[in-house]
């Protein structure tokens, strides 16, 4: 099973920028689809995008469409997420997720998370 830690959180002003980057050990990478995923409080979590094994397919939530951008690097067994013009409201713990089989949104979706790492946006 492959472990995974995220990093790159932090605070930031609305329209600002970061990058969350996801690191995995335990498991060769390159089988695994790689998702991010973000919890607000009290809120559920939510899918925020996704990639395939070689990175030619990603897809994404509409709430972040065209200012996200999920990448892989399998050489360096790390998943990132670029996250462009944010908003108050992408505010929440950010999680990596993995998993061998399945290639969808849902939670049940990954078997494997990292601990997540916060994003707070402030207006």
């Amino acid at each position: 099973q492959v472990q995974l830690v995220e990093s790159g959180g932090g605070s930031v002003q609305a329209g600002g920028s970061l990058r969350l980057s996801c690191a995995a050990s335990g498991s060769t990478f390159s089988p695994y689809v790689m998702g991010w995923f973000r919890q607000a409080p009290g809120k559920e979590r939510e899918f925020v995008a996704r990639i395939n094994r070689n990175g030619s397919t990603r897809s994404y939530a509409d709430s972040v469409k065209g200012r996200f951008t999920i990448s892989r690097d399998n050489a360096k067994n790390t998943v990132y997420l670029q996250m462009n013009s944010l908003k108050p409201e992408d505010t929440a713990v950010y999680y990596c997720a993995a998993d061998h089989t399945n290639w969808g949104t849902m939670v049940t979706d990954f078997g494997s998370w990292g601990q997540g790492t916060q994003v707070t946006v402030s207006s």
